[in-house]
């Protein structure tokens, strides 16, 4: 809640997608360094407490770091009646090809957060070996959406749910200022996790419910899939998931590492020596994994 915002300097660049809508980068100004691509979680942006100042440390570590925001999430309203949702792949593997295409460096690595970790994975895994990415990191993943849902509205937890769903409300509410929304559903009176996503993300995305959109998009499933070397940090006291949604070794491939701390929050990880210089674990973690 604290952390100071910090970005290094950064350009901006729109990207136009194959069905007429858009996605804003933010790339760093350091060429010629192997590329690192960045995914938010929900909700988030460049401005997320875990996105400039890790785009900083990957600078300092000799990347080149770019953070893809999700439609809608840069600060304008995307155009299509659409939007994103955990298990949508298909802009992530856009954003890579072009990359690929328009760059004289390929994208090296995705490090993906929370919701943005659990599009990673699920990409991964559904690609196997043809995934074009050297590297993955995934941090503090949602793994089995329902678990999620279900735990967010429980005890201390559920003041995120809070937050997360005025933020929610409120991209719906603004995006459809502009546009006419095929739904017809009074947004003001959705209540949690489960009914937004029934009501709201699965028909806009076209699933038949919130236990379609859940069981499909759920990334624990394609862990096996995954071939590209891939590092997984989560804490089993993370408050978005229960201690048993994080994946068991038998479930994951042999390409896959998971940093299983006892304590770390989620994307929290705090640690060092004093309060008032705090150090970030999973960011020694990720650079640590990213060198080899």
């Amino acid at each position: 809640m604290f952390r100071r915002r910090s970005a290094p300097d950064l350009s901006n660049q729109r990207l136009e997608l194959s069905d007429g809508d858009f996605v804003d980068l933010c790339w760093s100004r350091k060429a010629d360094r192997p590329i690192v691509l960045l995914l938010h979680g929900l909700e988030g942006s460049l401005h997320s407490h875990y996105a400039g100042s890790l785009m900083l440390a990957l600078e300092k570590a000799g990347f080149r770091p770019v953070l893809m925001h999700f439609r809608g999430c840069s600060g304008e309203p995307n155009r299509l009646p659409r939007s994103y949702h955990s298990g949508d792949t298909g802009d992530l593997a856009q954003v890579v090809d072009y990359i690929n295409q328009m760059t004289n460096t390929a994208v090296h690595a995705a490090i993906g957060f929370s919701l943005g970790g659990n599009v990673l994975l699920k990409w991964l895994g559904q690609t196997g070996d043809s995934n074009p990415l050297q590297l993955g990191v995934a941090v503090s993943v949602p793994f089995m959406l329902a678990d999620a849902a279900r735990r967010l509205e429980r005890g201390l937890s559920h003041m995120y749910e809070i937050h997360l769903m005025k933020s929610l409300k409120r991209s719906y509410t603004e995006k459809f200022k502009r546009i006419e929304s095929p739904l017809n559903v009074e947004i003001s009176k959705l209540n949690g996790f489960w009914e937004f996503d029934d009501r709201v993300t699965a028909p806009l995305h076209g699933f038949s419910g919130v236990d379609h959109y859940y069981s499909e998009s759920s990334c624990r499933q394609y862990l096996a899939g995954i071939k590209v070397p891939t590092r997984i940090i989560h804490a089993l006291d993370d408050p978005f998931m229960f201690p048993e949604t994080a994946p068991g070794a038998s479930e994951v491939s042999a390409s896959v590492e998971i940093l299983l701390a006892r304590n770390g929050g989620h994307v929290g990880f705090v640690t060092g020596k004093y309060p008032w210089k705090p150090e970030y674990w999973y960011e020694k973690k990720i650079i640590e994994f990213l060198r080899g």
